[in-house]
This record gives structure tokens, sequence and C-alpha cells, in this order.
């Protein structure tokens, strides 16, 4: 059984028919890469997954249990934390206080500091600021603390949605690296990221998508060496 099942599933985003008849899986312990043009889909996939959509039909499995149509608030309680696109952090909260968000749905005041102490020893200049108002950090600091905050929600399955966008090369090397520890850590992840070079390098497999649906779906390494998916994703000629 797979940790996350989309099967034929058809989304709305707005008057736009953005999934048609979707189906992916994500295995415990995968890394899988979304990757396209815009307007393919990707990130209407994970705002679909998260809750934020609400698919017209199909089914959305995770862990054997059906999450159609589920509150996003309940998802997020079953284990899937959404990293949306642009960040969205709390700007006018600090640091401290964004973390604090990230782990509504915890009770127990040990595991939130224990999870603190998590998210600072992966990103020690989020501890250095951690006081620090969270709109005047800068867009890799931000993008730090997005990530922060799902980390403190515990999650089972972790929607990446372009964590690299808008940032400067050698931070998009540090944002790759955190994926990486993030999975050697036990997180299972789906990235929707434009960078299709690094995505399919820390992958284990990924789907192509064009217009709402799987164009391709094969292991990442096979995907690199595609001729097709080098030219059309990866600038070569």
């Amino acid at each position: 059984m797979s940790l996350l099942e989309l099967e034929n599933v058809h989304s709305y985003y707005g008057n736009i028919h953005a999934l048609k008849g979707l189906s992916i899986h994500v295995d415990e312990a995968e890394i899988v890469s979304l990757i396209g043009g815009n307007g393919a889909g990707k990130s209407t996939t994970l705002q679909t997954i998260s809750g934020l959509l609400k698919p017209v039909s199909g089914s959305i499995r995770f862990l054997g249990n059906e999450n159609t149509g589920v509150a996003p608030q309940e998802i997020v309680a079953r284990g899937v934390i959404h990293v949306p696109e642009g960040r969205r952090i709390f700007s006018s909260l600090t640091v401290e206080e964004n973390l604090e968000m990230g782990a509504f749905t915890c009770r127990d005041p040990k595991l939130m500091k224990s999870n603190i102490d998590r998210v600072f020893a992966l990103f020690p200049r989020l501890e250095e600021r951690r006081k620090q108002v969270a709109g005047t950090l800068s867009g890799g600091e931000q993008q730090m603390l997005a990530t922060g905050r799902a980390l403190m929600a515990n999650p089972r399955l972790m929607l990446l949605d372009e964590p690299s966008m808008g940032l400067a090369p050698v931070l998009v090397d540090s944002i790759f690296d955190t994926i990486k520890q993030l999975h050697a850590g036990g997180t299972t992840i789906l990235l929707v990221e434009q960078n299709a070079r690094m995505a399919l390098m820390v992958a284990v497999r990924g789907y192509v998508l064009q217009t709402g649906v799987v164009f391709l779906s094969d292991t990442a390494e096979n995907l690199r060496r595609n001729e097709m998916v080098r030219k059309a994703y990866m600038g070569e000629t």
C-alpha cells in the first residue's frame, strides 16, 4: 500500500479544469518530484491533496484512508503538511511565533520544545533570529522558516511547492541540501519544482505533468536521461 494515492482526480482552479483524471502515488520514504510547464497542474495537485481545493471527482487516499473532501486542518492532523509556493509565513510574527503556529495540533509542551530544537538544529540561522519579526528575513531565511514551521507538525508526508523560487543560486543549493537532510531523517516528500534538474537529482521517482494529466512517469534517473525531458524542462538543445 502506498502512503499517498491519487486515482482519476479531477480538480478546478477557478474556472480552469486543472486536473483531468490525475493518478499518482507516493510510497513511504520516497522523494517524488512533479515537473512540468506553467499551467501543467503541479501546484493544483498539492492544493488538492492538502484540501485547499476540493476535487470534483476521483479519490485521494492517505495511509489507505479516504482524504477526499476532508477539511484541511484534519488533513494536517493526519500528517500531510503543505509548504506553499511563496512561503506564506506570518510576516508580523517573530520566527519563534511562526514555529509555534506550525504546532497548533500539538498539545504537549515538551514535544513542541523538542520540535523547535529540531528546527533550530536544522536551521541554525533561524535560532539566531528567533525573536526577529519574520517579515524582515531574507527570502532564503523565509523559506527555511516555512519549512521549519511545517516540521513542527511532525509530518508523515511533506508537500513542497517551489521551494527554490526567487532564491539566489547559492541558496538553491542549500535548499536542496535541506530536502536531502529531511529525507534522510525519514520524511516522505512530494516536491513541485520548476528547476527540473535539481528536482530530479534529489528524487527517487518523478512525474511529468502536461495540462492536468500525467504525460510521463519513471525513475528520476531515467527522466534525467530522457531526451524530451532534457530539452523541454532542462533547457538543453
